[in-house]
């Protein structure tokens, strides 16, 4: 709802009283979700241009040079509260918009990933949404036939009442040839193509700026969209098509706030004219506030020359999709819309798609860090419990529901980061971030996040060329919020110069709380970071080659695995070295028999046992810290040639082969069978199976 002090600012501009139609044009347009009141000038910050970058934020999507006659178009965006609310359609749809916004700049859809973030599977409604966002992701993504590719799941307690389902979708097309979303020149048209428009998904985005209560999942219902995929994808080769004649001067996706919402942003730069009437609806006797409002999926929006609406319409009607010439751009800065003849919006435009006023909220600093204290139990039953801890164990119950051979480009979604074949090349793409340490710390751990993710990059031998982001935090009126939303944008842009890779995109998702649960999220600047290189397969060890562990461990066991498992507290990580990213990249693109993996969630003892081959270890200090410390910007490598790791700063801890596990430490020492670490990490699978 818009506050008191937004509707005297528009009585006061516009010296009248707002019509219904404008309200609601103002009650989305001017939402957290759309105008980034909270975070505008936080954004500003980040480092956005690079010489890859074609096209920066500000757009459906970001254009980024892959070689001389390919570009990336990247997106990222959130659709949580829907998710919650209902967790098929809310996902599924989530996947719909993120491909639209890469197919409105002209882009075929070629990749998807999808960082979740949970509550604790014990609880019988968290398994629920765990399972039906999956369901609508996998049946969306494989209906349409873009692979999911990558991933990352999280849980934790901060999620039971508010779950986050972010997609990362990237895209193909020429540099040459991408389509924006500004109107080019006055007198063009409008046209409408796709799905006829409904009631569903009505106030999307004002629903998407508020935090969910006890009845969401009833009343909010009427605010999420319902998806098809298969109008999904006619519209993706409709919209090619109609690109390639080189006849669509503009095209949007018709996202949050719906038509009211695309077309008011699309011509922003001159001004619209709306006929709300002619645009072809699903149900009878709809408002005008319904039609411009509605969220329906799988439609577009294309500003074409007048004596071209007929070639676009049959493009459309060979796919069976229904269009409408809905409007035109006009030389006066207004926004206006007409039904039947009346007039029931006449806006300034400027005013409507940029002038939302910025919110100032207070911070307020914290410090969460506590002192460490050894758990109790021996350190093989802690070992058993970190590799059965869901973010540790393997997610085969999740990807194996979703299709990532379609368009034959696949090469790995293993470990570290998905690789898909490219014009003689590899794209390699990482997602994801670890909300517990960026809640201890939020400047340090979103610093991470971002080389952890350039870490994954470099194990595939890819260079960083992009990074796009998803900011899901709480309700920034709260003082400690609003400083954890600060912290973790500077954490990132300063990480960010630091790898030399551009932020080009991204979304906000804000009043991430939950009433009925009584909880906040962890504050989670969730990231895609999208890379270039040569390698096209990941080797896994064998018997007899030699590991090393490049990097220094530290003592830093504060938000850990082992911390949420155990409540043992410790130092946060510190901010890792990126000295390492160029050291791996070198040496698994010179050697290609070479296996590398970042050591992340689980630490050392997790990369060991997602080696698939048994070892022997032998390492040197605290046990606990040389196998749960998740410090960032470490290594775990494998060669069948200690020669291969010559000049490298690093220490040879064993050597692959025999059953299972066995690791020495000092005086200390422990063994895990194959078959006790196999039956650790499937604990997600049979978690999800027997509930």
């Amino acid at each position: 709802m818009l506050s008191a002090d937004d509707l005297d600012l528009i009585r006061k501009r516009l010296q009248r009283e707002p019509t219904d139609v404008e309200v609601a044009c103002f009650e989305n347009l001017w939402s957290e979700h759309c105008s980034y009141r909270s975070t505008r000038n936080l954004l500003k910050t980040l480092p956005t241009s690079g010489p890859d970058v074609i096209l920066g934020p500000g757009d459906d999507a970001a254009i980024v040079r892959f070689n001389d006659h390919l570009a990336l178009a990247v997106s990222m965006e959130s659709h949580n509260h829907p998710s919650y609310v209902d967790p098929h359609d809310g996902a599924a749809t989530g996947v719909g918009g993120i491909v639209r916004d890469v197919l409105s700049m002209g882009a075929r859809p070629i990749a998807l990933m999808d960082p979740l973030y949970f509550g604790p599977l014990e609880r019988e409604k968290n398994r629920y949404l765990f399972e039906h966002v999956i369901e609508g992701i996998g049946g969306y993504g494989n209906c349409i036939g873009v692979p999911v590719v990558r991933g990352d799941l999280v849980f934790d307690e901060g999620y039971n009442g508010n779950p986050l389902v972010n997609v990362v979708c990237v895209g193909i097309v020429r540099p040459d040839s991408y389509i924006t979303a500004r109107v080019k020149r006055p007198g063009s048209h409008l046209v409408l193509v796709g799905a006829s428009t409904g009631r569903d998904g009505l106030g999307g985005a004002s629903f998407a700026s508020r935090d969910l209560s006890e009845d969401s999942e009833s009343s909010d219902r009427p605010s999420v969209q319902i998806g098809d995929p298969f109008t999904e994808k006619l519209l993706i080769e409709a919209i090619l098509e109609m690109a390639a004649t080189g006849k669509v001067l503009s095209c949007r996706d018709l996202g949050a706030a719906g038509l009211a919402g695309a077309s008011s942003e699309m011509c922003s730069t001159f001004g619209g004219l709306i006929h709300a009437d002619r645009v072809h609806q699903r149900e009878g006797n709809m408002h005008p506030v319904e039609i411009m409002l509605a969220e329906s999926q799988e439609r577009m929006l294309l500003e074409v020359d007048p004596g071209d609406v007929a070639l676009i319409g049959k493009i459309a009607e060979r796919y069976d999709l229904p269009w409408s010439d809905i409007g035109e751009v006009i030389a006066e800065p207004v926004y206006r819309v007409t039904f039947h003849g009346r007039v029931v919006c006449d806006l300034p435009i400027d005013f409507l798609c940029g002038e939302a006023p910025l919110c100032d909220w207070e911070k307020e600093p914290y410090s969460l860090e506590r002192p460490f204290a050894r758990p109790s139990g021996s350190i093989r039953d802690l070992a058993l419990r970190v590799l059965s801890h869901p973010e540790v164990a393997d997610k085969s119950w999740v990807y194996e529901q979703y299709d990532h051979d379609v368009q034959i480009r696949t090469l790995s979604i293993g470990r570290d980061s998905g690789l898909l074949r490219l014009e003689g090349e590899t794209l390699a793409l990482s997602c994801g971030c670890n909300p517990r340490h960026i809640h201890l710390s939020p400047y340090t751990g979103t610093a991470n996040t971002v080389l952890e993710n350039a870490c994954n990059l470099a194990c595939a031998g890819a260079t960083p060329l992009c990074i796009v982001n998803c900011l899901n935090f709480a309700s920034p009126l709260h003082p400690d919020i609003y400083w954890q939303l600060e912290q973790s944008v500077l954490g990132m842009g300063d990480m960010a110069r630091k790898i030399n890779t551009p932020v080009v995109g991204g979304n906000v998702s804000l009043y991430n709380e939950s009433d009925e649960m009584g909880t906040q999220i962890k504050p989670t600047p969730s990231i895609g970071m999208i890379g270039k290189g040569t390698r096209y397969s990941i080797p896994m060890p064998k018997d007899g080659f030699v590991l090393a562990l490049l990097g220094e461990t530290g003592g830093d066991l504060g938000g850990s695995v082992l911390d949420a498992l155990t409540s043992c507290g410790g130092p946060v990580p510190p901010e890792g070295s990126t000295e390492n990213l160029v050291r791996i990249r070198d040496l698994v693109t010179e050697n290609p028999e070479v296996y590398a993996t970042d050591i992340s969630q689980g630490g050392l003892l997790a990369a060991l046992a997602t080696l698939g081959i048994g070892a022997g270890i032998a390492l040197e200090g605290d046990i606990l810290v040389q196998l749960f410390s998740e410090t960032y910007g470490r290594f775990l490598i494998a060669s069948d040639d200690e020669s291969a790791f010559q000049g490298l700063p690093c220490r040879i801890i064993g050597t692959c082969g025999g059953d299972g596990l066995n690791i020495t430490c000092g005086t200390e020492t422990f063994a895990i069978a194959s078959g006790e670490i196999s039956h650790a990490l499937s604990s997600l699978s049979r978690t999800m199976f027997s509930g």
